[in-house]
């Protein structure tokens, strides 16, 4: 018999319906018959989100009152998805759920449906996060989330009618929000601006400007741990929202001036910085969401005390910084020890250091925050001031330590016209650590060198991790079902290194059939999600192969457009007959960053390349191209699980690590990449043959650069790269416009700084072994699950163990 052990409350679907309708009366002010399904959403997550308040409530008090330390994860980004399925997972009320909602006339998914996806994250960096935050709930880990309540998240991305990206805002708040709750009454003060001025022998910080900074707290259930703990995100308000003597005046925008202001900095996730004012609001943003979290955690761990001894503060709480943008936070607290707590600068740098830890997500120098000393001066001029003692007590060290000169210049975190964020993050604070075996390496050996060879204690690595609640058992039932009909239990969803007993189901024909089963009902649940959500039709008779992430040169999404081109190329000329080539249907899913020209010249190119194909009789049936527009939570909740051949092909030795790669791998889906980023693991973890490898090393690339690469070289030497940049060139993709692609020609052609050129022939060679084994169904599903059984080390309970032992030395909340 299979065990299951997943949460169940005791509350009946009954019950259930019932509270459903006391939130439809008391809270929606509808009976069932008048409320809509967004009526019925509003009120079933009410519902759920009571259920869980008791456990929230408990958590926080044990948090405060127990002597474990907690974790607080400051980060610009959580990309959350949906809640409500979520919360009824982990409370124990799907089942009731269900039959609750048929109960009030409605179909559960019209009900789930209703649900807007939080606009609060763009990319990897975001979903790390959320996953993050669910697997130490999941653990027991008392934590909080810190963050931004972005009104407009990053944007809503929609093509206009020649392929191009357009941005909108993303309403995601326009309607009623349930999972976030707004309070008021626990706000911070938040400044900007203003000089420094000495005071009876003391600096002190006379601001120009200041924002109220509010709470929402969202609720972040555990699964199976009774725990929830919180992720709060800070709104911008205006302490001075309203001039009305500017008003009576009729200087109506005038009046708003203040509000207009302060709300800038909680509008938009990453709002474009090519311009001062645009970085101005980055840096704004950035303290803002730093300084209220700081002040808040002193709030929760000292409550009522006017005077608090901070120097137990870091046994009381360990920040983690993910990436650059909360490294302002480092001479923030120093500023409060100082300035507000009046502790000595050794005091106060002891506390500091032993409360930070900074995850590094990048090996691009572009992406390692740098800001101008004269913006950080402006906005923040006390900052500034500590920031260069702490680059003097750095230096100072770095002599003691006998480091070179030269070395010394090389790593000066304040430089006289900029300030290095990650050289600030990596001296500041007690741990660095990497997000894959190779990433963490080349952070030791290339990025971070320098800090290495001083402080080789502070480098470790923590491979990311996905969560498999939400990942699995939420995007992809059917496949759930069948591990736990094969494992005999549904213990893995807490311990997915038990995937490992589908290793001996593997040699299983039926097995593999009925998991070739499920990834078939998959695809065709996408096609009909498709169909509504985009107005696509979709052959689920192809081969399923994506590509979906950030839209960045490093990612290759070119490489793999030129390939598509290139095999469309072949069909038409008849150099592969149509009975010959196997049928696959390509998606793609990424936003570019609003300034990012070149990517989004791309999005156009992968757009018009995809009209021209779908359109042409002559391959229909045989290959299909579509970008999905907005990729977020949603679609990779639906589109993941229907995936078979993923594409993980950025330049070696440029991603971090990539998550989507693992949630792929999970989800029966074989992987064509390079040794990059988490693809290493992957394929060490899954085995070699279940993973189709092309490209260059990390070395092989270096050693390139270092040759001089010449991508014109590759151009000529391969007949079908030649042939497909030839079409980009002349028109065939832009109504004969030769103009339209020609920057993206020319960077190819001349600069193609990530080496897609180079790497293009080893692609398209590996393309015939990915098709033979296609074409064997048997043996590919046999691969895909063994993908699956093999993957279980990426889960981000796993990451989170690996962050509780070798970084954070804390644990769970005692029972």
């Amino acid at each position: 018999m299979t065990e299951i052990t997943a949460p169940k409350s005791p509350v009946t679907a009954e019950q259930f319906a019932d509270e459903i309708r006391e939130q439809l009366k008391y809270t929606q002010n509808v009976t069932p018959e008048q409320a809509t399904a967004a009526d019925v959403y509003v009120a079933a997550s009410k519902a759920v989100r009571n259920h869980l308040a008791d456990a929230w409530f408990k958590t926080q008090a044990d948090t405060v009152n127990g002597d474990t330390k907690a974790v607080g994860y400051l980060s610009a980004e959580f990309l959350m998805g949906k809640q409500l399925e979520n919360a009824l997972l982990n409370a124990g009320l799907t089942e009731q759920f269900d039959a609750a909602v048929e109960a009030l006339g409605f179909q559960p998914k019209d009900i789930v449906d209703a649900e807007y996806e939080p606009g609060l994250g763009n990319g990897g960096l975001g979903r790390l996060a959320a996953c993050f935050i669910d697997s130490l709930a999941s653990l027991g880990v008392p934590a909080f989330g810190y963050g931004i309540q972005y009104k407009y998240g990053i944007f809503k991305q929609t093509f206009d009618e020649n392929g191009k990206q357009v941005e909108t805002p993303d309403y995601w708040l326009t309607n009623e929000e349930p999972w976030g709750h707004i309070d008021y009454n626990r706000d911070q003060k938040v400044s900007f601006g203003g000089e420094v001025v000495e005071e009876n022998g003391k600096k002190v910080w006379k601001p120009a400007w200041s924002v109220r900074a509010v709470p929402v707290d969202y609720l972040v259930p555990g699964y199976k741990s009774q725990r929830v703990n919180t992720l709060r995100l800070w709104t911008a308000k205006s302490y001075d929202e309203f001039d009305l003597l500017a008003f009576n005046k009729s200087e109506y925008l005038d009046a708003v001036k203040p509000q207009v202001k302060a709300e800038n900095i909680s509008k938009i996730l990453y709002p474009e910085d090519s311009t001062k004012v645009g970085k101005e609001l980055r840096l704004e943003q950035q303290y803002f969401f730093v300084s209220a979290s700081l002040h808040d955690a002193i709030r929760v761990f000292y409550p009522g005390e006017a005077k608090p001894d901070l120097t137990t503060f870091p046994n009381k709480i360990t920040f983690q910084l993910n990436d650059t943008h909360p490294v302002i936070g480092i001479p923030e607290l120093m500023r409060i020890l100082i300035d507000e707590y009046d502790y000595d600068w050794d005091t106060a740098w002891g506390i500091t250091q032993k409360t930070f830890n900074y995850t590094c997500h990048t090996l691009l120098p572009e992406a390692l925050e740098v800001w101008p000393a004269s913006l950080i001066g402006e906005l923040l001029p006390r900052h500034l001031e500590i920031i260069k003692k702490i680059n003097e007590q750095f230096e100072d060290e770095l002599k003691d330590k006998g480091v070179a000169d030269e070395t010394i210049e090389r790593m000066r975190i304040y430089t006289g016209d900029a300030v290095r964020m990650a050289y600030l993050a990596t001296y500041g604070g007690s741990h660095v650590n990497g997000v894959a075996e190779l990433h963490s390496q080349l952070l030791k050996d290339v990025t971070l060198k320098d800090f290495s060879d001083a402080y080789p204690d502070k480098f470790t690595n923590v491979t990311n991790g996905v969560t498999p609640r939400r990942f699995i058992k939420l995007a992809n039932p059917g496949l759930s079902d069948l591990i736990t009909e094969g494992l005999g239990t549904d213990k893995w969803l807490s311990d997915l290194d038990l995937l490992q007993g589908l290793v001996p189901l593997a040699k299983d024909d039926e097995f593999v059939k009925k998991f070739a089963a499920v990834k078939q009902a998959n695809k065709h649940s996408f096609v009909a999600f498709a169909k509504q959500h985009y107005g696509i039709d979709v052959d689920e008779n192809t081969l399923f192969n994506t590509m979906v992430k950030r839209l960045h040169e490093y990612k290759r999404q070119s490489l793999k457009i030129l390939l598509v081109i290139s095999q469309y190329a072949a069909l038409k000329k008849g150099e592969v007959s149509a009975e010959e080539i196997l049928p696959r249907t390509v998606f793609f899913g990424a936003k570019a960053a609003p300034g990012y020209y070149l990517a989004k010249l791309t999005i156009e190119l992968i757009n018009n390349v995809s009209k021209v194909i779908n359109n042409d009789p002559d391959v229909k049936g045989k290959l299909a191209v579509h970008m999905l527009p907005n990729y977020n939570i949603e679609m990779a909740q639906n589109l993941i699980p229907a995936t078979e051949l993923d594409e993980q092909i950025s330049q070696a030795g440029k991603e971090a690590s990539g998550t989507g790669n693992m949630k792929f791998a999970l989800n029966g889906a074989l992987t064509v990449g390079t040794l990059d980023g988490a693809n290493v693991e992957i394929r060490e973890k899954v085995g070699a043959e279940n993973f189709f490898l092309f490209g260059m090393t990390v070395d092989e690339v270096e050693k390139l650069y270092a040759d001089g690469y010449d991508p014109a070289k590759y151009y000529e030497a391969d007949p079908r790269l030649k042939q497909a940049i030839e079409l980009v060139a002349n028109g065939t993709f832009s109504n004969g416009d030769r103009n339209a692609y020609a920057p993206l020609v020319a960077d190819w052609l001349t600069k193609d700084w990530f080496m897609a050129l180079a790497d293009f022939s080893s692609y398209a060679d590996i393309q015939a072994q990915i098709e033979k084994l296609y074409r064997d169904p048997l043996e590919w599903n046999r691969k895909a699950l063994l993908n699956v059984a093999n993957s279980g080390y990426f889960s981000s309970d796993r990451s989170m163990e690996d962050y509780l032992e070798r970084i954070w030395h804390t644990g769970p909340l005692a029972d």
